[in-house]
């Protein structure tokens, strides 16, 4: 029997109507595409195309009645944050937009929808059909956070009392004298960290926000842009893109072998004045411990003391972890609730070896921390393995979000496909 929405959606005046009944009454069962969209997945997943955007797709949230917001890192005819609307076949249609800026951040929380230009962060107000009020006057509510083009998104996420945490990603690779110089040697009390490196806590409610206004969460992190609150340990988690070019900036103290498979992409869990140690260390995960950077004396075997944090899970290098969002819904198996999902966007520069990344991955945690080895979940982005292997990718995921009803949607910033990956039981 076909669900009621089907009748509902169709009419421009039922519209908001439709989503409220959404809300109540979502599919049974959403069908996958034929191919599962064309990603390998786990025994009892599909996936579908909910929407082709044609644009540079970044975060994305999905509102509890099922309304996808979607930001742009470019604007596109005259919009920097997608609406979409939930249909009866599990896909959405794109319903406009707003926004006249590009970016990357993206969440909603307790009825209002944050999103981030590469200097500011806004809010708009979600009425009860998860529909946002005031496009055209958003509240800004932290502005002149650094920009000097590398680094440059401001990912966001909320906690619970009433918080948001921004990143500022360091606008250098590892704090050279001269940025990406072979030999050139690392700045001493490095002043990059003053302005960025590092994450930021604002007040949710508060206009006009800056530097001055907030407080330095956590220093030391390269770059962050996959973040979310781990609702079960009540804490941020973060994942850090390390540093790139041992070999290259350092030829004498590493090889091409040693500058692919190095440094380790970092999963963090923060604490209120923790230092995670960029640029003065990185971390190698085949010995599972804290390198002194090259810049700084390191030569690829001096380790540091703790003064810096450890990481709660370690990853290959440079596979870009750009979304982290903990599940929480009831769709899939057990063994996924209150994990990790991880997005890696796919690497540049493990040349002379393969690149690598281009999948989800999942991770998972018991009693709010990693436990056990992650795990391929969602494969073939990149349409191919010799498209991944060389760079080539058709597809990278780049944002996370978990659907009303339990389903991952996943984000492409290629070409601005919107996947939706769901669990039929057998």
């Amino acid at each position: 029997m076909k669900n009621t929405l089907t009748r509902l959606l169709l009419p421009t005046a039922a519209v908001a109507g439709s989503l409220a009944l959404y809300a109540l009454t979502p599919p049974a069962r959403v069908v996958p595409d034929a191919d599962n969209a064309g990603l390998k997945l786990p025994a009892g997943f599909g996936a579908l195309v909910a929407a082709e955007t044609g644009a540079r797709a970044r975060h994305l949230t999905v509102t509890p009645q099922g309304v996808v917001y979607v930001k742009l890192s470019r604007v596109k005819d005259g919009k920097g944050i997608l609406t979409l609307h939930p249909t009866s076949t599990g896909k959405a249609t794109i319903a406009g937009g707003f926004g006249g800026y590009g970016g990357t951040g993206m969440y909603n929380k307790d009825g209002y929808l944050y999103a981030s230009s590469d200097e500011d962060v806004y809010r708009y107000k979600l009425d009860n059909k998860g529909e946002v009020t005031n496009p055209t006057q958003p509240e800004k509510i932290i502005t002149g956070l650094i920009n000097r083009k590398q680094h440059e998104s401001k990912s966001v996420v909320l906690d619970n009392s009433g918080n948001i945490y921004v990143n500022v990603g360091a606008y250098s690779n590892s704090c050279q004298e001269r940025d990406r110089r072979p030999g050139s040697m690392g700045m001493p009390n490095c002043p990059v960290l003053d302005s960025a490196g590092g994450i930021w806590q604002f007040k949710a409610n508060k206009l006009n926000q800056k530097y001055g206004d907030g407080l330095r969460y956590a220093t030391g992190l390269r770059n962050v842009v996959g973040l979310d609150w781990n609702q079960q340990d009540n804490k941020l988690f973060v994942m850090q893109h390390g540093r790139d070019q041992l070999h290259t900036l350092f030829p004498d103290k590493y090889t091409e072998k040693e500058s692919a498979q190095f440094p380790a992409e970092c999963m963090y869990a923060l604490d209120k004045g923790d230092n995670a140690g960029w640029p003065y260390i990185y971390y190698n995960q085949e010995v599972n411990k804290k390198m002194m950077a090259p810049e700084y004396g390191g030569d690829g075997k001096k380790t540091v003391d703790d003064k810096y944090i450890d990481p709660a899970a370690a990853y290959p290098a440079h596979m870009a972890p750009n979304g982290l969002l903990f599940y929480t819904g009831s769709m899939f198996p057990e063994k996924y609730k209150n994990g990790a999902f991880i997005a890696f966007h796919g690497s540049w520069n493990r040349a002379p070896e393969p690149q690598k990344g281009y999948f989800v991955v999942f991770q998972p945690f018991k009693n709010g921390k990693p436990s056990g080895n992650w795990e391929v979940f969602a494969d073939n982005f990149a349409g191919s393995p010799e498209k991944a292997a060389s760079g080539r990718a058709d597809h990278r995921p780049c944002g996370l979000a978990q659907g009303p009803d339990g389903s991952l949607y996943v984000s492409d910033d290629v070409k601005g496909t919107i996947y939706r990956i769901v669990y039929n039981k057998k």
